[in-house]
């Protein structure tokens, strides 16, 4: 079976340890501690405390078992092989919408670590995916839930 490789800057990584450590070392130990509690209270059927400590404590080790996998798979961006003037993963572009000329950033990174309310798109996405290789100038055209937009790339750092 052939594993996903998680792309990702070498900031996004050291985010994704730094969460992994304070889910494995703080966390969890929090969610032990509330289950702990609720279980005095008695009666476990009938525990809401129990059962949303239980709940958290699930998603806490799905998300634990989620970003060792990311790690254990990640290839870290090396932009050192590829034109500086031309959009690829770890560069930040800047475009502007066309006809009306609203301007907008964006970082490019991996999946794991998109976040597009902090500027950063997955490489997956399908602005990035229309960006990718274009360079300053270039008059691009992607779809988005409010029909196609076309910009026009001013800026690739």
């Amino acid at each position: 079976m052939i594993e996903k490789v998680y792309p990702m800057t070498l900031d996004g990584k050291q985010k994704l340890e730094e969460e992994l450590e304070y889910l494995k070392t703080v966390k969890r130990k929090d969610i032990v501690e509330r289950i702990k509690i609720a279980r005095s209270f008695g009666d476990l059927s009938e525990n809401s405390e129990y059962e949303s400590a239980k709940d958290e404590q699930a998603f806490v080790e799905g998300r634990v078992t989620t970003i060792e996998n990311m790690l254990r798979f990640s290839e870290i961006i090396d932009n050192s092989n590829t034109a500086t003037d031309e959009v690829s993963l770890g560069r930040k572009v800047t475009f502007i919408e066309l006809p009306d000329g609203d301007e907008e950033e964006y970082t490019i990174v991996g999946s794991a670590e998109a976040d597009p309310f902090k500027g950063l798109i997955s490489n997956d996405s399908p602005i990035a995916k229309a960006l990718m290789g274009k360079k300053v100038g270039s008059e691009v055209t992607f779809g988005t839930p409010g029909g196609d937009m076309l910009v026009r790339i001013v800026e690739i750092s």
